[in-house]
């Protein structure tokens, strides 16, 4: 069947099947998510196992090194990190691209089982394949009201069981992290004297309580039809249930009278909080910070809309009984939707500008509006295979079809201009139709395939990189392949039907700067092929002096390399790390100090206008503060959103006065995990003793300071410190007089615990909720590190004796986090090089003069030093892309060896790909002139699409060239200027009309802008260059080629005629 007759013949079905394409996109718009950036799936599991009361050396010995002993040798597994701290021990698992994660949950939770010899106070491990570093969508702040004067710290427990139970029957939340607040416990509070009394230790009451909370099963017993299953029912669940609990119960042996000690007759047992791990304040005033993460492949409109929802009805019902208020400080759908409408506002203009340059070559409305119908056709129309391929609406899949925009119509304007010609030139409208689209099928059928073809090795990419690209692809991929389908029925169908009447080349209206242009340029093309043609010496100079030129401006001008751009959202957010060992009180007093230092920047206190020079002013300031580390963000004022990032000098300033404070004060990564984690390179040491490894990072930090200086916008962070730890207050006891006490090394180290901190007992329910059951002093006996050694210690005898009696108490130091990579102890410094210096330049300049330099002068034995992180990514993806763009070239030079029959032509056109090179890079180093913008991987993309689009104008060219020797017996010197002039007019038309399609994207500034600007700079620049340069190249490649190419093919044809004339 004849597509392209049946099209010509049957008007009224391709317009019907249009409307349907149509039609169906808009359906399929409809259920595809909309989000900020496209989801990429990371094979991580999250292991957590909490011990209350634990030490990081006590964690790492008794949990994370076995559990990492049985985790090692799991099938698939790539990366393996975990750390211990006080009460916690993590470990993250890294598996390799396309990993069954619900078999590697199975294989994980089948390894754990093995470990076994988990101390008694230790939870048991938890598992989660959501990452904690996942970017939430929302933040928000609950704060108490001017009437109530309750500590906002104390609704913890209201927040999880009304704003975190509510939020998370949202549709499309994952989700509810809350920060700050403190829980609370039912306390026995004991007395020493009490004890002493009655000769109980604190193992005594530790014993009794855990044994009486317990609840077993003890099978079942049938009883004629019935089963009864039999339970020994224990649990403690009320505080007079635990007063209840017996210590001792002896008999008089004369009287037989019974006298029992219980926990009521030597401890109050009462309701409490436990101590403040975190302050919060959001702008200036107490809180309690919550917010939210969505579920993958949710729909971030909707989502946030339901939450919306939620927050107004809890702020107008149980929140505001309870005398709070909601506040949100951060929604992501603010960027998403200003985002969103920029790409809308920009395919709209691109479309315009796309039909205006139609419209001024063609000098008709009349075939511009059939050129022009292929916009909406294949871009709505590529919503329904999006929709079929699971992929959804966000900032990257937006800018492929606004990308789009500027390459459907090539292949319409090849043939409406095939069609225009032989029309102008006398045919009737239908034969026109027919023979212009028949004549440049098969050119423009692979061109598309080129353009196509290109992303096959991006669409099967597991890296996380290949995921973003992955919807650019798909958008651009199904656009194209819509708009030849268009190209070869609609076209031909309408300009068979509107195209009745066409003004001559010579009665067109004129415009005279344009034309007359046109006409010199056109007069200088067809000369300067009739020349190099002619002469072939010369054309090839020409084209080796092109070639080296181009190829060494690409060399000496392609910038370094950066991962991926990192957005531009209202909002930065930072962490600091006090030295070690600062209490919460200074550590909140550091974080008091930069609110105070932000303070004039309120926009509540001092107005939302910010005067010229100055910073923007701040929407929102909150701060976290935790004895370890200090959390900040911030956002601008609405109409200063685009300028948060300089509130970054503001908010680090006074941070880093206080010494041996490090930090990261930065944007959130659109697409990196955690604080500064979207360009962010490790620099991790690693080693045996613990020792060794901090006095290399120290000196490693002291060589990255000096190399990338904090006051040129470079940030480190070490993780966990540069120094060995927090000072610890050690007690070693004395065994010989531990036993002549009656006691031994546990019953010394509870009753420490207990009269000190307090000592988790156990975890109870009371009502519905789970609370930790705590064993305490009945007042604090220790306040400063000197009490530590006249904290009682009640012996079996009924005797209270001080803790120093007992064993030596040291002052010492010790760690407060232990890090492990590759079941390692490690140190890693975390670099966030400056804006203006690219991750590929500071990784060298990191791995010459830093680990190059340190590891010439000698390392410790067993201590190593290497890259990781970013560096890690961009190197492995740098790899990928190399082999992609070399997997481009040749599926491009087999397709076009497909419609040419030949592998010389190919070859011919293969060399324009070096002129686009040229221009993508000059295309980023204009874009440059104006704003700065890295060589990212994103903006590498450019270079794929280039690879596939530069070719369709020389293959045009190549193919009208064969077209007019082997089917209207030109001799080839005429037939390659004769395909030249034809050919200037549709190799100009696509090209503009391309460029100016696209050129919106890079233009215009705004949210998202940032992510694909480069990309856009690089495929404008490779497509100007190359819409000259293939008209400078081709014909004297083909005079030179031509020739050879076509002489066997001759030979056969005569061989053959003569072999028919013999017979």
């Amino acid at each position: 069947m004849n597509l392209i007759r049946s099209a010509i013949e049957r008007p009224t079905a391709v317009l019907a099947v249009v409307a349907m394409v149509v039609m169906f996109g808009f359906v399929a718009l409809q259920s595809i998510p909309i989000q900020l950036a496209p989801d990429v799936n990371r094979p991580v599991i999250n292991i957590e196992t909490r011990w209350t009361g634990a030490a990081p050396v006590e964690v790492e010995r008794e949990i994370l090194n076995r559990q990492e002993e049985e985790l090692k040798g799991l099938t698939g597994l790539t990366k393996m990190d975990s750390r211990a701290r006080n009460d916690e021990g993590e470990i993250t698992l890294e598996f390799a691209p396309g990993t069954d994660m619900d078999r590697a949950l199975l294989l994980v939770a089948n390894r754990l089982d093995r470990v076994d010899g988990y101390p008694d106070e230790a939870d048991e491990p938890v598992l989660d394949t959501a990452s904690s570093e996942d970017n939430p969508i929302a933040w928000f702040h609950l704060r108490t009201t001017q009437d109530n004067t309750r500590d906002i710290s104390s609704y913890l427990e209201f927040v999880e069981d009304v704003i975190q139970d509510r939020l998370e029957r949202v549709p499309g939340v994952s989700r509810v992290n809350i920060r700050g607040g403190v829980e609370r416990e039912l306390q026995v509070r004991v007395s020493p004297e009490a004890m002493a009394q009655y000769g109980i230790t604190i193992t005594d009451m530790v014993t009794a309580l855990r044994s009486a909370n317990a609840s077993i099963s003890a099978g079942d017993i049938d009883e004629g039809k019935r089963r009864y299953v039999v339970r020994t029912e224990g649990d403690l669940e009320s505080p007079e249930q635990v007063r209840a609990v017996v210590l001792r119960s002896q008999t008089d042996s004369v009287t037989g009278r019974v006298a029992r000690v219980t926990v009521g007759d030597i401890a109050n047992v009462e309701f409490g909080y436990k101590d403040y791990t975190a302050r919060i304040r959001q702008l200036g005033e107490p809180s309690i910070a919550f917010n939210v993460v969505r579920e993958t492949g949710a729909n971030v409109i909707k989502t946030m809309a339901g939450i919306a929802e939620a927050i107004d009805e809890l702020n107008d019902g149980a929140v505001a009984r309870e005398g709070l208020t909601i506040t949100q400080v951060y929604d992501e759908t603010v960027y998403i939707n200003s985002a969103i409408e920029l790409v809308q506002q920009n395919i709209v203009f691109g479309g315009l500008l796309a039909a205006a340059i139609l419209l001024l070559f063609l000098r008709s409305w009349r075939p511009t509006l059939i050129v022009s119908i292929a916009i909406p056709v294949s871009v709505v129309g590529s919503f329904v295979a999006m929709a079929a391929l699971g992929r959804s609406i966000n900032v990257i899949s937006l800018a492929g079809l606004a990308f789009a925009v500027g390459m459907v119509v090539d292949a319409a304007i090849v043939v409406l201009e095939n069609i225009f010609r032989l029309r102008q030139n006398g045919q009737s409208a239908k034969d026109a139709a027919y023979n212009g689209a028949s004549q440049v099928w098969g050119a423009v059928l692979v061109s598309s395939l080129t353009t196509v073809m290109v992303f096959i090795p991006i669409l099967v990419m597991d890296l996380e990189i290949g995921q973003l690209f992955r919807d650019i692809a798909v958008a651009i991929s199904v656009s194209v392949v819509l708009s030849l389908l268009v190209a070869v029925t609609v076209i031909p169908a309408l300009g068979a039907k509107l195209l009745t009447t066409v003004a001559s080349t010579e009665s067109h209206m004129r415009l005279p700067v344009i034309d007359d242009f046109g006409n010199r340029f056109s007069s200088m093309v067809v000369g300067y092929a009739k020349r190099v043609v002619a002469s072939p010496k010369l054309g090839l100079g020409i084209v080796a002096l092109m070639t080296v030129v181009t190829a060494a401006a690409t060399f000496l001008f392609l910038p370094k390399l950066e991962y991926l751009p990192e957005g531009n959202r209202n909002m930065i957010f930072g962490v600091a790390m006090p030295p070690p060992g600062y209490n919460l009180t200074t550590s909140n007093g550091i974080a008091e100090q930069v609110e105070a230092a932000t303070r004039g920047l309120w926009a509540k206190e001092t107005g939302p206008e910010s005067a010229p020079g100055e910073p923007p002013k701040m929407e929102h300031f909150f701060f976290v503060a935790t004895r370890t580390q200090l959390f900040f963000g911030s956002s601008a004022v609405e109409q200063d959103a685009g300028r948060v990032r300089d509130l970054i000098p503001t908010v680090s300033a006074p941070i880093f006065e206080e010494p041996g404070t490090y930090g990261f004060i930065t944007q959130p990564s659109l697409f990196g995990r955690g604080i500064g984690g979207g360009r962010s390179i490790d620099l991790d040491i690693a080693g045996p003793d613990l020792g060794d490894i901090l006095r290399v990072a120290q000196n490693a930090a002291n060589e990255v300071t000096r190399l990338m200086p904090r006051e040129e916008g470079n940030q480190l962070r070490p993780r966990p410190g540069l120094e060995l730890g927090a000072p610890e207050v050690r007690l070693i006891p004395d065994q010989i007089r531990l036993a002549d006490n009656g006691l031994n090394t546990r019953d010394f180290g509870s009753t420490i615990d207990a009269f000190n901190d307090g000592l988790r007992i156990a975890e109870i329910t009371i009502g519905n909720k789970r609370l930790d059951l705590t064993l305490k002093g009945i007042s604090d006996y220790a306040t400063e590190t000197q009490g530590i050694g006249n904290i009682p210690v009640v012996t079996g005898g009924g005797v209270i004796v001080p803790a120093a009696s007992l064993a030596d108490v040291t002052i010492t130091a010790g760690p407060t986090e232990i890090r492990h990579r590759e079941r390692l102890r490690t140190v890693t410094l975390e670099i966030r090089p400056s804006a203006q210096l690219p991750l590929e330049a500071a990784m060298d300049l990191l791995q010459e003069d830093v680990i190059d330099a340190m590891t010439a002068q000698g390392l410790p034995p067993g201590v190593t030093m290497r890259l990781s992180g970013t560096a890690d990514k961009l190197t492995e993806t740098w790899n990928e892309i190399v082999l992609d763009l070399l997997l481009a070239l040749i599926i491009v030079y087999l397709v076009m060896a497909v419609l040419f029959e030949s592998f010389g032509y190919p070859l011919v056109i293969m060399f324009s790909v070096p002129l686009a090179t040229a221009g993508g890079v000059g295309g980023l180093a204009v874009l440059n002139l104006f704003t700065l913008q890295q060589l990212d991987m994103l903006t590498m993309l450019g270079f794929v699409i280039l690879i596939g689009i530069v070719v369709n104008n020389s293959i045009l060219l190549v193919d009208q060239t064969i077209s007019h020797h082997r089917v209207d017996n030109m001799p080839i010197p005429d037939a390659i200027v004769e395909a030249t002039r034809n050919r200037i007019r549709p190799i100009f038309m696509s090209s503009l009309t391309s460029i100016f399609g696209m050129l919106p994207l890079v233009a215009y500034p705004g949210a998202g802008s940032e992510l694909y600007r480069g990309l856009g700079s690089v495929v404008l620049g490779g497509l100007s260059l190359s819409a000259v340069l293939t008209l400078a190249i081709i014909p004297p490649l083909l005079g030179v080629f031509a020739p050879m190419l076509e002489k066997p093919r001759e030979t056969a044809t005569e061989s053959q005629v003569l072999s028919v004339a013999g017979e």
